[in-house]
């Protein structure tokens, strides 16, 4: 069981590295690890994509770097400058991601456009068959004999392993042939943008009612958004993920947005962004869940918003692929990402889920039991302390996948930045006038619970 005591040291340690120089050391140290970590990337990774993407991101964080130096230099000449504020942080955060994530997207896209093979992973061929395929059939999905009907070394790009939603984003190019603006990871980009966008305007409108918030709590709870944005788009294993494949952004994004509007307490607005993520990957339905438990702490009425879209949405997608073809869902969905289809899922990083599943007798089953078991602990949680709170309810839903990622028998190393985005998204989710680590509430202890759930989290999920 962890207790309050290390809960707060961990806090006030992170505080401490995220505050010092008004965020601006974090700031240099995030943009100065990532361009190495696109140097390393462009100098040693064995796929192409990343090489490509690596040699530009290196040069883009570099640039980042440097005007984070350039920022220090001048608060340390007058600490009330405005080019080291959190306004100037935020446009430095959203040129690095220009640079690191939409420009080497674009150049792959244009090179791949060209006649570059090489210039995009799997999962962008993958959405664009399936946007071919959902044009022509109806459904997105290919059935197991039309799948052994290929030839063995394109097998793997005869299955959709998404939600049927997810071949939306293929559409472009089967309408309009190969041009660079058709290419999958340019309408991701579109769909993470727009969500993004409207999700940092809705943290921002995020205040309490009645008298405005004091300066220092507004700035606050900016810093803490350039930071949460920082850590969805420009992170590498984000920028990274966008450029070459990107399928993972818009899911994530649109969560994030979903979040932002449960915290503005707009149900049914949440309900609908939740869903469309949920209509797109799998990975967005145990969101949707933590999301309808925080909404019945609320009532009836915004449990009941919340859900029509959270369970319309993506039940709506999956109708016209199931009443097609229901065996080639079930192949493409459920059994390749379980490991019983005719060739194997490439997502095999060696977290602790894929080495039970590889290493031990039985292992694919044991790691598929202490999955689930991860699974009712948290089930259990949220029935015994159902988070009121926006704040807490993305601190759980990044805990519960981090430790799903963790088990999965087959999973990537990129899937991090779920949890990733959503840990650093709560300190966001705090209104304005909410003081610093009260949690996120808005001022009725009985409407939105404690200021404690953040820690309460950490403590009963120990």
């Amino acid at each position: 069981m962890i207790t309050a005591e290390p809960g707060h040291a961990v806090r006030r340690w992170w505080s401490s590295i995220d505050r010092a120089a008004a965020g601006l050391a974090a700031d240099l140290g995030l943009y100065a690890l990532s361009a190495i970590f696109a140097a390393v990337t462009a100098a040693t990774s064995t796929l192409l994509p990343h090489r490509a993407w690596g040699a530009v991101a290196a040069v883009g964080y570099a640039a980042a770097a440097l005007a984070v130096a350039g920022q220090l230099v001048a608060r340390r000449i007058d600490s009330g400058t405005r080019l080291a504020g959190t306004a100037a942080r935020a446009a430095v955060t959203a040129l690095a991601f220009a640079a690191t994530a939409l420009l080497p997207m674009v150049l792959q896209a244009i090179q791949r456009a060209g006649g570059r093979t090489d210039r995009a992973q799997e999962e962008v061929v993958v959405v664009e068959h399936g946007g071919a395929r959902l044009l022509d059939h109806g459904t997105p999905y290919l059935g197991t004999d039309a799948i052994a009907a290929l030839p063995p070394g394109e097998q793997l790009l005869g299955y959709l392993p998404y939600q049927p939603g997810m071949a939306l984003f293929g559409l472009p190019r089967a309408v309009a042939g190969d041009g660079w603006w058709t290419d999958a990871r340019i309408w991701f980009a579109v769909a993470t943008v727009a969500a993004l966008t409207l999700a940092v305007r809705t943290v921002r409108g995020n205040g309490t009612t009645g008298s405005r918030p004091p300066v220092d709590l507004s700035a606050a709870r900016d810093a803490a958004l350039v930071r949460a944005v920082q850590l969805a788009t420009v992170l590498p294993v984000c920028a990274l993920t966008l450029a070459t494949g990107g399928d993972d952004i818009p899911v994530l994004a649109l969560c994030l947005l979903a979040l932002a509007l449960c915290a503005t307490a707009r149900p049914g607005a949440a309900g609908i962004a939740v869903g469309l993520a949920a209509a797109l990957k799998l990975f967005a339905w145990p969101v949707a869940l933590v999301l309808l438990v925080h909404a019945a702490t609320r009532g009836r009425r915004p449990l009941g918003r919340l859900a029509a879209g959270a369970i319309g949405l993506p039940a709506l997608a999956l109708l016209p692929a199931v009443l097609v073809d229901p065996a080639a869902f079930v192949d493409n969905v459920i059994r390749f990402p379980l490991g019983d289809a005719l060739v194997t899922s490439p997502a095999q990083s060696p977290f602790p889920g894929y080495l039970i599943a590889s290493a031990l007798p039985g292992g694919r089953w044991i790691a598929a039991a202490l999955l689930v078991a991860a699974g009712l602990a948290i089930a259990v949680h949220l029935a015994r302390r159902p988070p009121r709170t926006a704040a807490t309810t993305a601190l759980i839903c990044g805990y519960g996948l981090l430790a799903a990622i963790l088990l999965m028998p087959s999973t990537r190393f990129g899937y991090l930045l779920y949890p990733v985005a959503f840990l650093a998204w709560a300190p966001a989710l705090r209104p304005a006038g909410s003081r610093s680590g009260s949690g996120d509430a808005t001022g009725a202890r009985g409407r939105t619970g404690t200021g404690a759930d953040s820690l309460d989290t950490l403590k009963t999920m120990g």
